[in-house]
């Protein structure tokens, strides 16, 4: 059945059909039931006697959805108990006032350019709905201060008998979470892109069907082939073509199983020379078991592929040089599984901070362990870390974000209060690196290195059991 106007249901005051003439309603049967659609849920209204008066401003204001009236000159006549509860606001705070620029004024953008205004304004000028899209708009807090919102709205007119538009009816929607989520995956895409980006591997992802989705920085320095080819396929290009065949098997073949695969392949460089690497195609699981992506990630073993193959040519050094062989290799194999676990498991401790005050903007669980009591993000090193601003490091870290050079020390006593405020020495090796954006301005400092206490306690036990024994004897 078509909506219905109230005032086919209810005989209403003229006053308030003029404001709600199009509330969508269910024509009743019986005259004492009318269903008042909202776009969430409905609302069931009855009454014992249609030749009762209704309190319709009652209703208005009980519909579960966030609508508030204005009047061309943008005065507020009423809102809904939805509207002033998602926009923080009481009825006799904002009834009577200017919209935008008494009751919800916009602190960032001119009431010219105000997009609330110029939504309204199409409105009243063409008499049709307008939608606004996601915009966002922070308002002001009872306790003083803006909260971070993002709004979707409609605007629609309300003509009087001569056509004329005497009401807006704005219905508005808070879409803050879902927008907050979306920058927050965005901007954790970002960071993987950046970490990956910086690591000498070559990394590429694929979707759960084996279709190229990323290729890391590396991948086109290191071949000369633009990215948007590699994803496109051109990848296959820089593959030894003795090596394709046997390499794409062993692809297919962990496609099907579901398991990892590690394949050797040389791969052709921007000067047009082959290398030989190690290539490790690795699947990532949902929760529910299913594959999401596909990591794939080829480090360089030239040299030490060059170095075994030399040493099985030579068979009078080869019984000699096995050990070194096997931990030449070894080694290798390390590094690679260092450099990949930075990406996906971060081994090392590390932290991003951001701007002049070094706000602490990503860190983690490594870092995190070195002050388990402290909630670091979002503050400043100075204002968290009071006894590392006192030994020079907030100097340090004011100078690299300055002159935009690295800054390495190794070994070095940093005194970290605990849980009760007592300073313990700590032994680090780590680098402030200077972060660039895209114009080359230095926007924040990564933090990267290691903590190297149980080293250096393990040192001290045997000199002193050292020392012990020189006395004994």
């Amino acid at each position: 059945m078509p909506p219905h106007d109230l005032s086919d249901c209810f005989p209403v005051e003229d006053d308030f059909k003029a404001v709600m003439p199009n509330l969508p309603c269910s024509q009743p049967d019986a005259g004492h039931t009318c269903l008042v659609h909202g776009e969430q849920s409905p609302v069931l209204i009855s009454v014992s006697n249609l030749d009762s008066p209704m309190d319709f401003n009652h209703i208005f204001e009980n519909i579960p959805e966030a609508i508030v009236v204005i009047s061309p000159e943008f005065k507020i006549l009423g809102a809904t108990n939805k509207y002033l509860e998602t926009t923080m606001r009481q009825r006799e705070d904002i009834m009577g006032k200017h919209f935008l620029l008494e009751a919800y004024p916009d602190k960032d953008v001119p009431y010219e350019e105000n997009p609330v205004r110029i939504s309204i304004d199409k409105a009243i000028q063409n008499k049709q709905e307008e939608w606004l899209d996601v915009i966002r708009y922070d308002l002001a807090k009872p306790e003083g201060g803006y909260e971070i919102r993002y709004w979707e709205a409609s605007h629609t007119p309300v003509l009087d008998a001569d056509g004329n538009v005497a009401y807006l009816v704005q219905v508005t929607k808070d879409v803050t979470e879902r927008e907050q989520a979306r920058e927050a995956l965005q901007q954790s895409e970002m960071k993987f892109r950046f970490m990956a980006d910086a690591m000498p591997q070559l990394i590429d992802a694929d979707d759960a069907e084996g279709n190229s989705t990323y290729f890391n920085k590396r991948w086109e320095s290191y071949t000369g082939i633009p990215v948007d080819k590699l994803l496109d396929g051109g990848w296959r290009q820089a593959i030894h073509p003795d090596d394709l065949p046997q390499a794409s098997a062993n692809w297919e073949q962990a496609h099907r199983a579901g398991e990892e695969s590690q394949v050797e392949l040389r791969i052709r460089d921007a000067a047009g020379d082959y290398r030989w690497h190690l290539s490790r195609y690795l699947p990532m699981y949902s929760e529910n078991g299913s594959i999401l992506m596909w990591i794939g990630s080829c480090s360089d073993i030239h040299d030490m592929k060059k170095m075994v193959q030399e040493l099985l040519a030579s068979n009078e050094q080869m019984s000699e040089l096995a050990d070194q062989v096997q931990l030449a290799y070894k080694k290798a194999e390390a590094e690679r599984l260092t450099l990949e676990r930075l990406i996906m498991q971060a081994p090392t401790f590390f932290a991003i901070l951001k701007g002049p005050e070094h706000r602490y903007e990503l860190l983690n669980d490594k870092y995190q362990a070195l002050f388990p009591h402290l909630d670091l993000i979002g503050k400043s090193v100075a204002e968290v870390l009071p006894e590392i601003e006192e030994q020079g490091f907030v100097k340090v870290l004011d100078e690299v974000y300055s002159k935009g050079e690295a800054y390495e020390a190794e070994d070095i006593i940093v005194k970290i209060a605990n849980a009760e405020g007592v300073l313990e020495d700590n032994y680090l090796t780590f680098v402030f690196q200077p972060l660039f954006d895209e114009h080359g301005k230095i926007h924040g400092i990564l933090v990267v290195g290691y903590n190297v206490t149980d080293k250096f306690k393990m040192k001290q036990k045997l000199q002193e059991l050292g020392i012990e024994m020189g006395a004994g004897n």
